[in-house]
């Protein structure tokens, strides 16, 4: 996340600035990596915004901390028009933010590589809450029922929420690898599972929520060194110096779902579909590692300037 300096430490002095720099770096991303069925769209070139301005817009609300489409856009409308004269209309801007998902979630993956971020095979993995609404409310909520949300426990919280469950691998730096969706009720190992597919040679510390010998030997199987903490009544467990260093390693996981969830409002669910829902939480994570890559770039900590 990008650390937070007093002013006449900041490498960018204006928000317009760092408006600028997030566009020069999503529009070379764009251009790179984009697909053909995206880039060569019907009536792409007809559209008043490009991708790459859409997709900055959305990056910059995230990190300013506007949750509201609708406030976000008049903002933008008022105080940067001169920096998007051809602005569409709202509506035709967030049909397209959320057509651009998987696009977005592609910039997200190649990030790392265009930027030669640090990468080894070490992955810390754990899960948080995303209720759609509030408990009481629970029962009256239509616009997800149906779609995969329900009740789970989150353990941290010792509560019960309404609606889906965030996993997540995180590297030792920080930078999020790779995410994904479930039920409220979606147990974490499955989750691993998921997320982990296709994977080998990884060393992945977790919490207690991914004990279990059956997914130990499936992760050994698969190449992969599982250190989850055991539980209480656990028959075996690591060594006091292991224990230590996977609590050390976790706090990295925590500090990250911290900075998303507090910082860029994850848990907070304005959306009013899943589409939506996903385009938003997608946003949220690909803003959070550009915000690494700003770090990496600049070679030190600035503030996001207001």
């Amino acid at each position: 996340m990008l650390k937070f300096h007093t002013n006449d430490t900041s490498v960018l002095t204006t928000f317009e600035d760092f408006i600028l720099t997030v566009y020069v770096i999503v529009d070379e991303l764009y251009r790179r990596y984009a697909p053909p069925e995206v880039t060569q769209r019907r009536n792409v070139l007809d559209a008043r915004l490009t991708d790459s301005e859409i997709i900055t817009i959305s990056l910059c609300a995230e990190l300013a901390g506007i949750d509201s489409e609708n406030a976000w856009y008049s903002f933008v409308k008022r105080n940067y028009r001169h920096l998007f004269p051809n602005l569409c209309s709202r509506s035709c801007f967030n049909r397209t933010r959320r057509a651009l998902l998987q696009t977005m979630e592609l910039l997200r993956q190649k990030l790392p590589s265009a930027f030669m971020m640090p990468c080894n095979r070490f992955f810390i993995v754990d899960s948080f809450p995303l209720a759609v609404c509030k408990f009481g409310r629970a029962r009256y909520c239509r616009a997800f029922r149906g779609i995969g949300a329900d009740y789970g426990m989150c353990p941290s919280k010792k509560e019960t929420c309404f609606g889906y469950k965030v996993h997540a691998m995180v590297t030792l730096e920080g930078y999020v690898t790779t995410f994904e969706v479930t039920p409220a009720s979606t147990d974490d190992r499955e989750g691993l599972r998921d997320l982990v597919d296709g994977q080998h040679g990884l060393v992945v510390p977790g919490d207690k929520g991914y004990v279990g010998e059956a997914l130990a030997e499936d992760m050994s199987g698969q190449g992969i060194c599982l250190m989850a903490l055991r539980r209480s009544n656990s028959r075996t467990d690591w060594p006091r110096p292991v224990r230590q260093l996977i609590f050390r390693l976790r706090r990295r996981v925590e500090t990250v779902f911290s900075q998303l969830t507090e910082q860029l409002n994850a848990e907070r669910v304005l959306a009013k579909s899943f589409q939506g829902l996903c385009t938003r939480l997608a946003n949220k994570i690909l803003a959070y590692n550009l915000c690494m890559v700003l770090n990496s770039i600049f070679g030190e900590y600035f503030r996001i300037p207001y």
